[in-house]
């Protein structure tokens, strides 16, 4: 790829020439200069303008889906010359789901960087829906999600065992219980994730399963994230249903309480999300690493 095709990019994920330019710290009127020669070499507009937004016309956006494969596929051909040369070496992407980047993957990734210290690992979380829309879009190499759905153009594997609770503040009215039943469950305060959020499709399946509607839960506000979740809960006289793996160190030092809820059992698995077709070296070189880590 050279410039021109980098710029495109940049502007296309951006949708501002501005935010483009800054990101790659030139000024607009180069930014401007490389999508005119762009649209000159492809004969057509890339973009268009409504308003004070641009956005990408209907032939940009084959260009832009066209162009992210080119450059994950030249990543990988960097990554496969590099491990030739016995000295791995590239970038490499990772999407995880908000529960996955907070609790696990920070330690998986420094123990990676450690054995393979010239690979660029980059980052990306958010809820599991979003994880997956950003594989099947090329802009990531591997998602790690929590959710127990499947999307087509997708495969899945599992890597580790995770269990849903139900938690409350350690001064709340309701931390001096040990058991609730189903029913108490119904009428009881519950905080929760957000939309889209993979533990809040594990919760909806695991209440279908025991003939409870969703929608009958009291459930009063819901945050964007666990850690907002564990804050919240101590001060609120209210439960939350979150990730074991999220609240250990919680549960220890007895800030939060775990409560069971008779007849009631919430597995899930946290799972590797790979596209069909294609697994590139590094996609397999972390998924082996993954799969061998101690967790």
């Amino acid at each position: 790829m050279d410039y021109r095709d980098t710029v495109f990019i940049a502007v296309a994920e951006n949708l501002s020439f501005s935010k483009a330019a800054n990101d790659l710290n030139i000024s607009q009127p180069a930014v401007t200069k490389h999508i005119k020669e762009l649209e000159i070499k492809f004969n057509t507009n890339l973009f268009e303008r409504k308003g004070n937004k641009i956005f990408l016309t209907r032939k940009g956006k084959i260009v832009y889906n066209s162009y992210k494969q080119i450059e994950q596929q030249y990543r990988e051909l960097e990554f496969e010359i590099s491990q030739l040369n016995h000295d791995i070496s590239g970038d490499f992407i990772i999407g995880a789901s908000s529960t996955i980047s907070q609790y696990l993957i920070p330690k998986i990734i420094a123990s990676f960087h450690k054995r393979y210290p010239k690979v660029n690992i980059h980052l990306i979380n958010g809820n599991s829906f979003d994880m997956e829309q950003l594989l099947l879009n090329n802009k990531v190499d591997i998602a790690l999600v929590e959710n127990h759905s499947s999307q087509s153009g997708i495969r899945y594997k599992s890597f580790l065992d995770d269990e849903l609770i139900l938690v409350t503040g350690g001064n709340s009215i309701y931390s001096k219980r040990k058991t609730i039943s189903k029913n108490d469950l119904l009428q009881f305060p519950v905080v929760l994730r957000e939309k889209g959020s993979g533990t809040l499709e594990v919760i909806k399946e695991a209440l279908l399963k025991q003939n409870l509607d969703f929608e009958d839960l009291n459930v009063p506000i819901h945050l964007g994230s666990t850690e907002s979740i564990k804050n919240f809960l101590l001060d609120f006289d209210g439960l939350a249903i979150v990730s074991e793996q999220a609240v250990k160190t919680e549960l220890y030092l007895k800030t939060l309480v775990e409560i069971k809820v008779t007849g009631l059992h919430i597995p899930r698995k946290f799972r590797i999300a790979f596209k069909m077709g294609h697994k590139s070296r590094q996609v397999e070189l972390f998924e082996n690493f993954l799969l061998g880590y101690n967790l």
